[in-house]
């Protein structure tokens, strides 16, 4: 029974942060040569919930855009946008969210400050080098123009997601993901 419940929390929280992942890239300020928008909070939000399980919602966000459904920025789908300038900022959420999710598994607000720092790292890693394979642009350049406009928002967002993750996880009583115990990690869960 308790294994049930525990997959089905599971499914509805990929469900739901897959959604706000989609809803975050409709609210965006077109800025060149990528738009600014809200699915960097979301990504560290489901990494403060879920813990390392928030790769699953990253995951599946991008597998819905794949599949042609308009959920990346500006309502764009399908391969060519992860193919474009800012694929490399989508794939890096996969790995942003993991790094933040192992963070919040622990209790120490500095490992999770660090999480979240390094999820950030994470995007601008796979986004810079991405704008500067795919258009061709020094990566100097991919930096100036990629990460350094975006520091300032994606810190408050990192800020406003450790307040919140924290909070939540105060009102769950102290855990904020999963159990992690043999059942959950035997299934592949």
């Amino acid at each position: 029974m308790q294994f049930r419940r525990q997959r089905a929390q599971l499914v509805a929280r990929t469900g739901a942060f897959a959604a706000l992942l989609a809803a975050g890239a409709w609210i965006s300020i077109p800025f060149l040569p990528v738009p600014i928008t809200l699915q960097t909070l979301f990504i560290f939000l489901a990494g403060g919930v879920m813990g390392w399980r928030a790769v699953y919602p990253a995951l599946l966000y991008l597998m819905m855009g794949v599949m042609n459904l308009p959920v990346f920025h500006n309502g764009t789908a399908g391969i060519g946008v992860l193919l474009g300038p800012t694929g490399g900022y989508l794939v890096g959420f996969v790995f942003a969210a993991f790094l933040t999710g192992i963070a919040f598994e622990r209790d120490s607000v500095y490992c999770q400050i660090g999480g979240l720092a390094a999820g950030i790292g994470a995007i601008y890693f796979f986004g810079a080098g991405w704008l500067h394979l795919s258009s061709g642009i020094s990566l100097s350049l991919a930096i100036l123009m990629g990460v350094v406009p975006f520091i300032p928002g994606d810190v408050l967002k990192a800020v406003a997601a450790l307040v919140i993750s924290r909070r939540i996880r105060k009102l769950r009583g102290g855990d904020s993901s999963p159990p992690s115990g043999s059942e959950t990690r035997g299934s592949g869960l």
